[in-house]
């Protein structure tokens, strides 16, 4: 039940950011900070909670190659969805959000197998501080496109259902998987959220909060390795 609330709590942020996007006013530079804060703490958290456990039950090389062929994915699909969807306002962003979502969310569910929940909160924090400004500036553009503020949310209402069912199918599918395979999935979600850090969120944070994104990015590196400390 733990594991489940800790899934749900992070996909709740989606839908928390739709409402607020939808219904209130949301700075830029309130969205940006946020967003810098949460990408230092993925930061921290991709190393700690997926790559480092990777290195003692696979070889170095097989480690690389899966980061990389993670960070390659992502931007190949990424790329796609700009070039198809540049013009489409508030659904592109809907579809970047759940194409950056479900390796993030893939990648909570198999760090949940056999840890402690608590052992991960620096990764689900993290998770739901990316997820509540993106929904919310996701919702603000949809609105501001024409469309309903109900409808919207029940977009992002519908994403966030998707990405909830990819941490849980990470977590249920994989828990009786090898432990090398187990590794080789974790490895490749990060590279897919390595990347899109230095693609979609650092960008995105300096465009909206240049002059504080710094400090932003290093209080959440802090606030990653305090909750890293709980488990």
């Amino acid at each position: 039940m733990i594991v489940v609330a800790v899934i749900l709590v992070t996909s709740f942020a989606l839908l928390a950011g739709a409402f607020w996007g939808a219904f209130r006013n949301l700075s830029e530079r309130t969205e940006g900070f946020v967003v810098a804060f949460a990408g230092g703490a993925l930061i921290v958290s991709v190393m700690d909670e997926l790559i480092r456990p990777s290195v003692d039950t696979m070889p170095l090389w097989g480690v690389l190659v899966a980061v990389m062929g993670g960070a390659a994915i992502f931007t190949g699909s990424d790329a796609f969805v700009a070039a198809r969807f540049r013009n489409a306002g508030g659904t592109g962003l809907v579809l970047a959000v759940t194409l950056d979502g479900v390796p993030e969310n893939l990648a909570l569910g198999t760090a949940l197998i056999g840890a402690q929940p608590l052992a991960v909160a620096a990764l689900a924090g993290s998770i739901f501080l990316s997820n509540l400004p993106e929904a919310a500036g996701g919702a603000k553009r949809m609105v501001a496109d024409g469309r309903h503020p109900r409808r919207v949310v029940a977009v992002w209402a519908g994403v966030a259902t998707l990405l909830s069912l990819a941490a849980l199918g990470g977590y249920t599918g994989l828990s009786d998987a090898s432990e090398p395979l187990i590794a080789t999935i974790k490895c490749i979600a990060a590279g897919a959220v390595a990347a899109s850090l230095a693609t979609e969120v650092f960008p995105t944070a300096f465009r909206e909060d240049a002059k504080w994104t710094g400090i932003a990015v290093a209080l959440g590196l802090c606030f990653a390795v305090a909750l890293g400390q709980l488990g």
